[in-house]
């Protein structure tokens, strides 16, 4: 074989080694993407179970008081506000779910995005209209808000201390008393919590800190995921498609990316190490307006009433998975008696009400996938092992 022969087949034997690795990569990437989902509510369970782990339990002075039947409520409300953040499947979703849940722990609070060094209003509950903070400039220069932000740690302080822009505009606590969480992703403040307790109302740090802290667990999950199937994409498709330009970005989607305040707009750029938000909306339109598989159950909906299917089941398992965590030897004993309901009616019906709460009016409501989910999950699809009292 002469030279020129020679090189001919290097540049064959080439372009097939990159053929393989390029075909190798994406099945590998797919692979990911499937096991991630797979095991995405074996996540959120953990989730759940380790931030609960940090709550303070109860004491046997309290327990003497007979307080621990308050505790246990107080305990399974905490839960169900958890498992509400975890139902969003979006950012602006899972930061909404947080002011919804926060506003039982806190009468007053609002949500600060924080972008090159200012922080400004995004929404709030108990101020007003949920805008009434929109865009609102907090001084970050001192007082609490610069506390939480530069040492990333929850601060509690008097409203003498808060931004006086802020108390003349809002108002303050009947009892002086307020709070200032920082909402961390990837080892950075993105954005701050207030609250207070408004006109003798209600301020329970330790329970907003809890949220926050699920808030920050679950954006960062959801971003991965979202991450991974944008990675996978459709595998027979990408081997044709051109090679996109080169961005220098963080693998981590910023939920505040599209939130461009008003009195930050003629701030610095933005360090390169700063997270950004590469077509997100441009990726969820593709989905939302993708063919649906065959295997699809919902092929036949539109994608607004899918979607809201999807939702209503990944809440159904997050409730009942909330159920099994916290009755195991209650749910091995009424599998074995063939009693089950009987020993968890109390939680099962107070969940049931929950999901009724949330999508008894929506287009799943029909589907009763708590119903299918407590059998499915609890009974191991044995009805029979549910009791005589259990409603089919």
């Amino acid at each position: 074989m002469d030279a020129a022969a020679r090189k001919d087949a290097c540049i064959a034997h080439g372009f097939l080694r990159m053929a393989d690795s390029k075909e190798l990569q994406q099945i590998v990437e797919h692979a990911v993407a499937q096991v991630f989902e797979r095991h995405l509510p074996k996540l959120q369970a953990e989730l759940i179970e380790r931030v609960l782990a940090e709550l303070p339990a109860a004491s046997p002075a309290s327990a003497e008081r007979g307080e621990t039947g308050a505790g246990s409520a107080a305990h399974s409300n905490l839960v169900h506000a958890i498992a509400s953040i975890h139902a969003g499947t979006t950012q602006k979703e899972i930061l909404r779910a947080l002011l919804d849940a926060g506003s039982a722990y806190g009468s007053r609070i609002a949500l600060f995005v924080v972008k090159a060094g200012a922080a400004s209003g995004w929404q709030g509950r108990g101020l007003g209209a949920e805008d009434a903070v929109k865009d609102f400039p907090l001084d970050l220069r001192d007082g609490p808000a610069a506390h939480a932000y530069q040492n990333r740690t929850s601060t509690p302080a008097n409203v003498a201390e808060m931004d006086r822009r802020f108390v003349q505009q809002f108002g303050g606590p009947e009892n002086e008393q307020i709070l200032v969480l920082p909402l961390v992703l990837k080892d950075k403040v993105a954005a701050l919590l207030y609250a207070d307790g408004g006109a003798g109302g209600v301020l329970d740090g330790p329970s907003l800190e809890v949220l926050v802290m699920t808030t920050s667990a679950w954006l960062e999950v959801t971003s991965l995921r979202k991450q991974a199937q944008r990675d996978v994409g459709e595998p027979a498709a990408a081997v044709e498609r051109p090679p996109a330009p080169v961005q220098t970005v963080s693998s981590f989607a910023d939920p505040f990316a599209a939130h461009t305040p008003e009195h930050t707009a003629a701030a610095m750029p933005e360090p390169a190490a700063e997270v950004v938000e590469v077509a997100a909306h441009a990726a969820s339109a593709s989905a939302g307006s993708a063919p649906a598989t065959a295997a699809d159950p919902f092929a036949g909906m539109s994608a607004e009433d899918a979607d809201t299917h999807r939702k209503a089941q990944r809440f159904a398992r997050l409730l009942v998975d909330e159920i099994k965590l916290y009755n195991q030897a209650k749910v091995s004993e009424g599998r074995r008696n063939k009693d089950l309901y009987d020993r968890l009616k109390e939680d099962i019906d107070k969940s049931r009400s929950t999901f009724q709460k949330r999508y008894g009016n929506t287009a799943a409501a029909g589907s009763d996938y708590f119903q299918k989910e407590v059998v499915r999950s609890l009974a191991e699809d044995d009805t029979s092992v549910m009791g005589a009292n259990f409603r089919t």
